[in-house]
């Protein structure tokens, strides 16, 4: 067993080793032990209980380490370090029996028996006595022989009485006893302190947990609810397309019907006009020729067969419309989710500062630290390790290394820009590759409109129009990277199941001039909740 003695020894005492607790573990009966100590306990025991209040478990619990109290033991035996060799009794001429008290005046220690004296004897009595310590030396005052009974608040040592009439005269001194009990105090409330800490820190992390576990099951549940009916809707728009392609093929099949019917009603006349002109041919009654002929070359009101069109061009176009409105529907649906999700990933918009340590010096930064622009002019800049030395490129003074964060930025009237977020150990002197395997996540636009995902490879990427303002958001712990158009509420592309390590900072290209031709600054927008 150990002699470590000092404050908060009883708080942090394994009562069955006791000593200060190694690799604390609590019982479900709320009392705490060494974890090798308790489970020795149990492994030579019948039933398992705990060894302080002897409440019996049905079956043998499961043993965590209290990483708290785990923390405030190493503090404590980093503020009071174990004495490792026992004190023996100087007076004891064979079999040294283990030291009970050590006297500073006689500059020895004593057992049991030999300690008597200083117990009895009167003039003895008056000796300062302690618990034993081999280095008696440390506790004698050096230059006077006297013991260290006063601490000297002003040179913070220990001093002996005539050190405190002499070279500490004029300084507060204060009995040992008296210090070292406001040291105590002063430990035990830095402990509580720590277990308060600790304490609410594990509390705000269940909460936090508690959130975001039933944030997720209710985006969960809204994003269930949303493709099912997106799903049911594209089957309704697939049933009315299939109905109208069946209606439609069925009047084109009846269609057809009555037009042979009425084709062949028509040949079957004109033949028995046939047969009647072939026999008046052979008369020699003109007159009554000429009376009828006319209404026998006559034919009755038809149809301008030329003119008769089938409907299955009509059919067909009646099919593109239908194809048509389910694919605008898709869209619109589509639509509407980027738009629901660009409005959840708002809620995690952040406020962005540009930081003038990395800016570039062709870089002209607004007073705000929201706007950026290229100026073409080398500024007289202070050096600094975090800035851009080649590329004209500024970071954000905020980063971040969990969580979700998103922000907007207006790109409107610029030809050339790059944005997105980039590795706090990022390579800044000299050429850079935007890629992610050198620490950047970006897009960019270069000659009006050739937009690309600065992936490996590279990303062309199509955009139906031209973006006036780009959101990006990050979830950290996914390795999500994604960029919307923010007034048409879609998504331009995703970096995904990334790696991050360390801060991610927002990262910023205005690019070049170009004789004025892409003079518009990058500005950093507030985010509109309500777009």
């Amino acid at each position: 067993m150990s002699s470590s003695s000092g404050p908060l020894s009883e708080e942090l005492q394994c009562s069955i080793c006791l000593d200060v607790f190694t690799d604390p573990v609590t019982a479900p009966c709320g009392h705490n032990f060494c974890k090798t100590c308790l489970n020795k306990h149990w492994d030579n025991s019948q039933t398992c209980s705990c060894p302080y209040c002897k409440e019996t478990f049905s079956q043998r619990p499961d043993l965590k380490i209290n990483i708290t109290l785990r923390e405030v033991a190493d503090h404590y035996k980093k503020k009071s370090p174990e004495e490792k060799n026992e004190v023996r009794c100087d007076i004891c001429e064979e079999g040294k029996l283990k030291a009970l008290k050590s006297c500073l005046v006689c500059q020895s220690s004593y057992c049991e028996t030999h300690l008597e004296p200083h117990l009895k004897v009167a003039g003895l009595k008056k000796h300062k006595l302690m618990n034993p310590v081999s280095n008696l030396e440390d506790y004698i005052c050096q230059k006077h022989e006297r013991p260290l009974e006063l601490f000297c608040r002003e040179d913070r040592t220990c001093v002996c009485p005539m050190c405190a009439l002499t070279d500490h005269k004029n300084h507060s001194t204060v009995p040992l006893e008296k210090e070292s009990e406001e040291q105590k105090m002063k430990i035990q409330n830095e402990v509580q302190q720590m277990i308060q800490e600790r304490t609410k820190k594990i509390q705000d992390i269940k909460h936090s947990a508690e959130v975001r576990k039933r944030n997720t099951e209710m985006e969960k549940a809204a994003r269930v609810e949303f493709f099912t009916d997106l799903i049911r809707s594209i089957e309704r728009c697939q049933t009315e397309l299939l109905e109208t392609v069946d209606e439609q093929q069925k009047a084109a099949g009846k269609q057809e019907e009555e037009l042979i019917e009425e084709l062949e009603q028509e040949v079957s006349e004109l033949k028995m006009k046939s047969t009647e002109l072939e026999q008046l041919s052979h008369t020699e009654d003109h007159l009554h020729l000429l009376q009828i002929y006319s209404s026998l070359c006559s034919p009755k009101n038809t149809r301008n067969w030329p003119e008769i069109r089938m409907e299955t061009s009509e059919s067909l176009e009646t099919l593109r419309r239908a194809l048509t409105q389910l694919q605008d529907t898709i869209d619109e649906k589509l639509t509407q989710t980027v738009s629901t999700e660009l409005k959840w990933m708002q809620q995690y918009a952040v406020d962005v500062t540009l930081d003038p340590d990395t800016a570039h010096t062709d870089l002209i930064l607004s007073y705000d630290g929201k706007q950026v622009r290229n100026g073409d002019i080398k500024q007289k800049l202070p050096y600094s390790p975090k800035r851009f030395t080649y590329c004209s490129n500024v970071l954000a003074e905020e980063g971040f290394s969990s969580g979700k964060f998103y922000y907007e930025v207006q790109v409107k009237g610029k030809t050339e820009w790059e944005l997105g977020v980039a590795r706090e150990s990022i390579k800044r002197k000299g050429n850079i590759t935007l890629s992610p395997e050198d620490g950047f996540w970006t897009v960019w636009l270069r000659n009006k409109n050739q937009y690309a995902a600065l992936s490996y490879p590279t990303v062309p990427l199509s955009l139906r129009v031209r973006p006036q303002r780009i959101g990006v958001f990050v979830d950290y712990e996914k390795g999500l990277v994604s960029f919307y158009d923010v007034e048409s509420s879609s998504l331009i592309y995703s970096f995904t199941g990334q790696c991050f390590t360390g801060k991610l900072y927002p990262y910023f290209g205005p690019s070049l001039r170009y004789n004025g031709r892409n003079s518009a600054p990058l500005i950093i927008t507030p985010v509109n909740y309500n777009q």
